[in-house]
């Protein structure tokens, strides 16, 4: 097992923390009710994923996408993960060097619709802890990066309607007895992201009775993948993050699992600047054509399919989300 251990945390430890730097310069309704939790802070707004513009509307005016085609090297500058497995990581047996995953393809297509040309962005690595932080800063255009929109982040960033659904699961060592998000988790250390909806959720399980008191939630990282390297290290007992991040994870080392169902619904998004609006339709139309054209499908058969569904039997987020507009 320390072999096993020691080669899921070399390759963890060969995806690289950053890529190019620099900032800006000038369907289906089937993914509806995934799990039976409800999102943090639920109570503060309704339905947060169908809070976005619709691809049609507005005045006309396009001031930042004019601002992003007359930039002197046009570019599309994404915040993105670098070293999460089929969603955006880099490959060491890719000789190309060029990241690639789920959400990397979305770039590209974002890219190519709004520049023409699929390659014309400029990658920055963004740990999870400064997404937000990042966007309001104007360091990046967007962010995507597994993102989970909700009623806490609307309120500082604007979000494109959701392009995939999943929700948050426990991830345990195989040999572990926890069972899932619930009692199992008693004097058990749990690790998740800083700024992420997992600790959000272990938080908010504490306060209301579904994990037990001494669940230890302290342990929080600036990326997700820390805390599979501090699973596998020993340093603590589960990980709670997104499923689809989770399954991504057991794929990477065999000697971890998923544990439990999904106790919550979670929507990802393209995140954006507060008004950025035309940048925000123009997403949105990159998303609807994305899905009806088939697109959507191959990029998830081609990264998640291995490791999300079981055979014949598919993931509910297999299929994408259907977008409601405000």
């Amino acid at each position: 097992m320390a072999v096993v251990c020691a080669l899921a945390l070399a390759f963890a430890l060969l995806l690289p923390l950053s890529q190019q730097q620099g900032g800006p310069g000038g369907a289906s309704g089937a993914g509806r009710g995934l799990a039976h939790g409800s999102q943090v802070r639920a109570e503060e707004c309704e339905n947060p994923e169908d809070q976005s513009l619709s691809p049609s509307g507005g005045d006309g005016k396009s001031p930042v996408l004019d601002a992003i085609k007359d930039r002197e090297d046009r570019r599309l500058i994404v915040g993105v993960d670098t070293n999460s497995y089929r969603w955006g990581y880099l490959d060491p047996n890719n000789p190309s060097g060029e990241l690639e995953g789920f959400d990397i393809d979305l770039v590209h297509r974002i890219a190519e619709d709004i520049l023409g040309d699929r390659d014309a962005v400029q990658f920055k690595a963004i740990p999870t802890s400064r997404r937000i932080e990042a966007i309001q800063k104007g360091e990046v255009d967007m962010v995507v990066r597994t993102m989970t929109i909700n009623c806490d982040r609307i309120g500082q960033v604007a979000f494109s309607a959701p392009y995939f659904v999943t929700g948050q699961q426990v991830l345990a060592p195989k040999t572990s007895t926890i069972t899932g998000f619930d009692k199992s988790l008693a004097g058990r250390e749990v690790c998740s992201a800083e700024g992420s909806t997992a600790y959000d959720n272990l938080e908010a399980g504490r306060k209301n009775g579904d994990l037990p008191a001494s669940t230890d939630i302290s342990t929080t990282v600036p990326n997700q993948l820390d805390c599979l390297v501090k699973l596998q290290l020993g340093d603590v007992d589960a990980v709670v993050t997104d499923g689809a991040l989770a399954a991504s994870q057991a794929a990477q080392d065999p000697t971890v699992e998923l544990k439990g169902s999904l106790f919550t619904d979670e929507y990802y998004g393209v995140a954006m600047k507060l008004g950025s609006d035309d940048l925000v339709r123009q997403v949105n139309r990159t998303l609807e054509n994305y899905v009806k054209d088939g697109g959507w499908e191959a990029s998830y058969e081609k990264w998640l399919h291995p490791t999300m569904d079981q055979g014949d039997k598919k993931s509910a987020s297999a299929t994408p989300p259907e977008a409601e507009y405000k």
